[in-house]
């Protein structure tokens, strides 16, 4: 699709005829860094006559998304279901990078994932997509209606702040236009980077959005506001209580009663299709799906909105062609197909708020849950009160879960005293599953869960799921990383002089060599070492080098 690209400051990249830094100043950070730490780029996207969905306008204009991407865009930023409401909704979608991935990750990215839960790191293959979508009557226009989108592009699955952000800068922008989005992204340009585990205060058009992001080390329970420094904002700041959750609540009520078998078929990566009278409940419900398995992380492909125009939609909507269990939402469409109970009842769409499946459930309903939650409703509690009760009930119950693994996962670890620092760290014992469900008899949820089941046969099929396949990959490559850093500790606290004695040249160098690498790894924060190790580690490598001829050194050292 063609598009029309506004005029916007260009992002710096490098090449000939750049100027280099002053001797004795530091490299000022690249135009729009911090902007880029936020959003890859802002889209206004509105409805022409001749071309249908079009791409008006790009900030910064010098955005790197492929013609397919802009399409996809230009589709999902526009709710067909829309056609005969007028005034404003907020939704979001979730599309595939297309063409791999361009260039290496920044540090700064690499540093935010460390350091940030699974859920909310920042996504390496995907766009997400907010939107902020227009529609009323205007005569200065020949179809009648002024019809658009702002739209949010981040790689960042901050919802719940992107949405708000909007809600702030598109009243103003639909009457205002450029100037205005000029502003705002120099405003955004001006925020510190995402900082798991801090508390940070964002100012956009005379507001101060107050949020707090989440840390990998922060208490699962815990991912409210937390207190920070005690400034005088003025104006009072607009705090957001989460940068992502949505309202579990709101979203399942209607199917209230089947809020634990959802949560079974997310688990199982079982295929998913959400139909929805609007984009707006969609995307919602989606992403609470896709939250239900905290802290065990999302790892199917999923869509908060979905149409026919989608180009991946062919693909997503043939069962042989869909093996990873994607949710994703659609709606209108009576090519959707869904695992039905009873089929016949259900000749076309059913307007009626349901769940149809064929899927029987392996664990019995915790009745004490729902009698708490209808009572919730008849005293008229808070959404987020209710909402933040079932949360706390499928955290417990997926720790639950995932303690048994964790437990076995442990075992297949080699003991400390194992490893020597003289030969190659020994390997992680492999996951049988065999031998894990016959751990259950003494290790298994009904420790720490009373709910009743075939747990047995979850774990089975769990073992099919991309979720199990995620979490092994990720655990094993902790361990991994483990023991290579207390391999590095073995070598530190090793007697270095009783060893070189009779060792040869070619071992010594060796050894310089397999160290170095251990300590790159190591100083950029792959493997788990104390700071003490790495002074060890860093005086270790150079009384080796010390002890080769100067020949020798002088190669070793060079870059």
């Amino acid at each position: 699709m063609d598009a029309l690209l506004g005029a916007g400051p260009r992002r710096a990249r490098g090449g000939l005829g750049t100027a280099p830094p002053e001797p004795g100043h530091a490299a000022a950070p690249p135009p729009w860094a911090r902007f880029s730490a936020w959003l890859e780029c802002v889209c206004v996207v509105t409805f022409d006559l001749e071309l249908g969905q079009a791409l008006e306008l790009v900030y910064p204009s010098d955005s790197r998304l492929t013609d397919k991407e802009k399409s996809s865009i230009c589709y999902l930023s526009f709710p067909d279901s829309h056609s005969g409401g007028l005034g404003d909704t907020q939704f979001s979608f979730r599309i595939r990078q297309s063409g791999g991935q361009r260039g290496p990750w920044p540090a700064e990215d690499q540093l935010y994932n460390r350091a940030a839960p699974e859920s909310l790191q920042r996504e390496s293959a995907h766009y997400f997509g907010y939107v902020y979508f227009r529609q009323v009557k205007d005569s200065s226009v020949k179809r009648g209606y002024f019809q658009k989108s702002l739209v949010l592009v981040s790689r960042l699955p901050f919802v719940r702040l992107f949405q708000a952000l909007l809600s702030i800068i598109a009243p103003e922008y639909f009457d205002k236009l450029v100037p205005c989005l000029e502003a705002v992204c120099s405003e955004i340009d001006q925020w510190p980077a995402p900082a798991p585990g801090k508390t940070l205060n964002l100012p956009v058009m005379g507001v101060v959005v107050q949020v707090y992001v989440p840390s990998r080390a922060d208490k699962l329970e815990a991912s409210a506001l937390k207190p920070c420094s005690l400034e005088k904002l003025l104006p009072a700041p607009m705090v957001l209580a989460s940068i992502h959750e949505p309202d579990l609540f709101r979203c399942f009520q209607p199917v209230l009663m089947h809020v634990q078998m959802l949560w079974e078929l997310v688990l199982l990566g079982e295929p998913l299709v959400v139909l929805a009278p609007s984009p707006a409940v969609s995307s919602e419900i989606v992403l609470a799906l896709t939250s239900l398995l905290q802290p065990l992380r999302f790892c199917s492909d999923y869509r908060p909105y979905f149409t026919v125009h989608d180009s991946e939609f062919k693909e997503l909507m043939t069962r042989t062609r869909a093996p990873t269990g994607p949710t994703f939402s659609e709606w209108g469409s009576p090519e959707c197909q869904v695992k039905l109970k009873k089929p016949s009842r259900l000749k076309t769409l059913d307007t009626k708020p349901g769940l149809y499946t064929s899927y029987s459930a392996h664990l019995s309903r915790d009745k004490a849950l729902l009698k708490r939650l209808l009572k919730g409703v008849q005293r008229q509690r808070p959404s987020d009160t209710l909402s933040a009760l079932l949360r706390r009930h499928l955290l417990e119950l997926t720790q639950s879960f995932l303690f048994p693994l964790e437990h076995y996962m442990t075992s297949l670890m080699p003991l400390r005293r194992s490893v020597e620092p003289w030969k190659s760290p020994p390997q992680i014992r492999p996951f049988l599953q065999d031998d894990f469900l016959r751990s259950l008899e003494h290790a298994g949820p009904g420790l720490t869960c009373i709910i009743k089941g075939d747990w047995l046969g979850l774990y089975r099929r769990f073992f099919k799921s991309p979720h199990f396949d995620g979490w092994y990959r990720q655990r094993h490559k902790e361990m991994a990383q483990q023991l290579e850093a207390l391999h590095l500790q073995a070598i530190c606290e090793a007697d270095l002089e009783a060893w070189m004695k009779d060792k040869s040249e070619v071992e010594v160098v060796d050894l310089v060599l397999k160290l170095r690498e251990k300590l790159v790894r190591a100083q950029g924060h792959q493997l788990p070492v104390k700071e003490e190790i790495l002074r060890l580690a860093q005086l270790y490598l150079e009384k080796v080098m010390s002890s080769l001829p100067k020949n020798l050194q002088a190669v070793l050292s060079l870059p």
